[in-house]
């Protein structure tokens, strides 16, 4: 797989900003307001928007130099993020394994709270991802999550950082977060 030109990161820039970005009065999931607000999945769950997210984030994972086995992150946001990722990673020749975090573990049958666990060995380094990162609280679950589980955290990455305090918590356990995007992209 090529790298992603300039002209893909541009487009998915537009596209999350024409179909993502809305202005208003929202309560994010901090609990705090704010005066705009980042629907990701109005983006990433479109073939356009899934591929050029997933070309961006692995564009990232070479750059960086990240040596991972997995990806994953918590539901919802990483969702429509994981597979696309995972797909593109097996086309480039350098197969990242997907997981999902469950918000609490699974009702019925094996009660797991990793969805794809079975099939990432213990020990295994992981990448977490996440849509948009504002406090950090998801990532911290699901960074959290995987350590109980022996999965070692090496990344975070997140398709929008709103620099509201998530970087500087994700860092603080050790985990360094790096995003496509950050909130001065769209908002100034």
């Amino acid at each position: 797989m090529s790298p992603a030109l300039p002209a893909e990161r541009e487009r998915l820039g537009h596209l999350l900003r024409t179909h993502s970005l809305m202005f208003g009065d929202f309560a994010l999931a901090s609990g705090r307001r704010s005066r705009f607000y980042f629907d990701s999945k109005r983006t990433t769950l479109t073939a356009e928007g899934a591929y050029l997210a997933a070309s961006e984030i692995l564009r990232t994972i070479r750059e960086r130099s990240i040596e991972a086995d997995a990806i994953g992150g918590m539901t919802l946001g990483a969702d429509p993020l994981v597979c696309p990722v995972a797909a593109l990673s097996h086309l480039a020749g350098r197969p990242l394994r997907a997981f999902i975090v469950r918000k609490e573990p699974k009702g019925h049958g094996t009660g797991q709270w990793i969805e794809g666990r079975r099939t990432i060995p213990d020990g295994s380094r992981v990448v977490v991802i996440e849509d948009v990162v504002t406090t950090g609280g998801s990532a911290l679950k699901a960074i959290e999550r995987c350590r109980a589980e022996a999965l070692v955290p090496v990344a975070c990455l997140a398709l929008v950082d709103r620099r509201e305090g998530g970087r500087e918590a994700i860092e603080a356990q050790g985990v360094p977060l790096d995003a496509v995007f950050a909130r001065e992209d769209f908002v100034r």
